[in-house]
């Protein structure tokens, strides 16, 4: 099949993997001719391009800053022209190439323009990685007012990208029955489960010699219990929370917080461990994907956080790092995603609801106390995940309709 893939979550920097690229190789290496187009954010000053990368044909579009950027305006503006830059760029570059199965996922939802011109010039189908549920998210955590005019507006936008798929591939059990309850139009047979997921790579066993190695390296104690959280720092990881947590923790050498990774409230986060004694935790920028695997290879506990307000199920990717790393996770968050089931399930982690200090605290000290359990969970998690989390699977799932 020729495949066109849809996203904004594409790295650009050389040997950097994440779900999306992961599955883009596994359709390319069962045979598939596999095309993507993601943008390439003003900010970086470079033009539009379409080359080659490791098998992919890649179309990278110069749009607006939409992703790192607090300017809701520019973000906004840059969110709603992207389906007529992508449109402009498909009739420049690919206007040759007739696409059997269109991919797109979310964020943002404003592809529905693209996808339905698409699926128009080619009778193909249509295949949505429904990864945010949005414009909910946003009346959740309090950055829009449901039943406003730009409510309405990304509602509409939202329902027109749910009706032009053919198939809807959720996160989650969770997010299959919340999608179906707020959409009652939508065709239940259309929507399923479509896990994230990776191509894991082989678990390392680290010595402890490269351990401390590796520690060493990030001013990490050798002998603290070491705690990593990978990942945005934004609205929707709950920050506050997680600075609360911090300041718990400001008098406790036999652990270490390692915060590792880049948005809109990094600045603050930065700004609040320059006040009072954080000597016992690290904040570091985003990472190369190759370094921060070798962080978490020197790490005990990966840690998620969500705002408790959310009222949709977020699933967020990270769990899958954490498994491929063989790290029992401490999550804190709503109480609506069901990451807190698949922990139970899979017996590879703690959770407790976001905002509870105390539970928080309890999961720490459980998590720092013994080494046997953080092993036990972690292997457990790694299991889980090459059973129901690898992209052999999720194309299997994906093409079973096409195929």
């Amino acid at each position: 099949m020729n495949v066109l893939f849809l996203t904004i979550a594409y790295p650009e920097r050389e040997g950097d993997r994440n779900i999306y690229t992961d599955l883009m190789q596994e359709f390319s290496a069962r045979g598939d001719k596999v095309y993507v187009i993601c943008q390439r954010e003003r900010r970086h000053g470079k033009p539009t391009e379409f080359k080659n990368e490791n098998g992919v044909n890649v179309l990278r579009v110069r749009t607006g800053n939409i992703k790192r950027t607090s300017n809701i305006i520019e973000k906004g503006l840059a969110t709603l022209l992207i389906d007529w830059q992508f449109i402009a760029a498909i009739n420049k570059y690919l206007n040759n190439v007739k696409f059997d199965l269109v991919l797109y996922s979310t964020p943002p939802i404003t592809f529905e323009r693209v996808v339905k011109y698409i699926k128009a010039r080619d009778k193909c189908k249509s295949y949505l990685l429904l990864k945010d549920i949005f414009p909910q998210n946003a009346v959740d955590i309090g950055l829009m007012k449901k039943g406003g005019l730009i409510w309405r507006y990304f509602r509409a936008k939202e329902k027109r990208l749910y009706e032009v798929s053919d198939h809807i591939g959720c996160m989650s059990r969770a997010n299959v029955e919340y999608l179906l309850r707020h959409n009652p139009d939508l065709d239940p047979a259309k929507v399923e489960e479509c896990p994230n997921s990776i191509k894991p790579r082989p678990l390392s066993i680290v010595d402890e010699a490269r351990r401390l190695e590796i520690r060493k390296r990030w001013g990490i104690p050798q002998d603290a219990v070491v705690f990593v959280y990978g990942g945005n720092l934004g609205l929707p990881q709950g920050i506050d929370f997680l600075l609360t947590v911090l300041d718990s923790i400001q008098n406790r050498y036999d652990i270490f917080f390692l915060i590792v990774g880049s948005g809109t409230e990094y600045g603050g986060i930065k700004a609040h461990l320059e006040t009072g004694d954080h000597s016992n935790t690290r904040l570091i920028s985003f990472l190369p994907k190759d370094d921060y695997d070798q962080l978490l290879d020197a790490c005990d506990v990966g840690m998620i956080f969500l705002d408790a307000r959310f009222t949709i199920p977020n699933f967020p990717s990270r769990l899958t790092g954490y498994m491929e790393s063989a790290l029992p996770v401490l999550a804190a968050t709503d109480e609506n995603t069901d990451i807190k089931d698949v922990l139970k399930e899979a017996n590879c982690g703690l959770w407790v609801k976001s905002g509870d200090l105390a539970a928080f605290m309890e999961a720490v000290n459980t998590l720092a106390a013994d080494p046997s359990l953080r092993r036990g969970m972690g292997l457990n998690g790694r299991c889980y995940l090459e059973k129901y989390y690898t992209v052999s699977r999720g194309y299997d799932i994906i093409t079973s309709h096409f195929k």
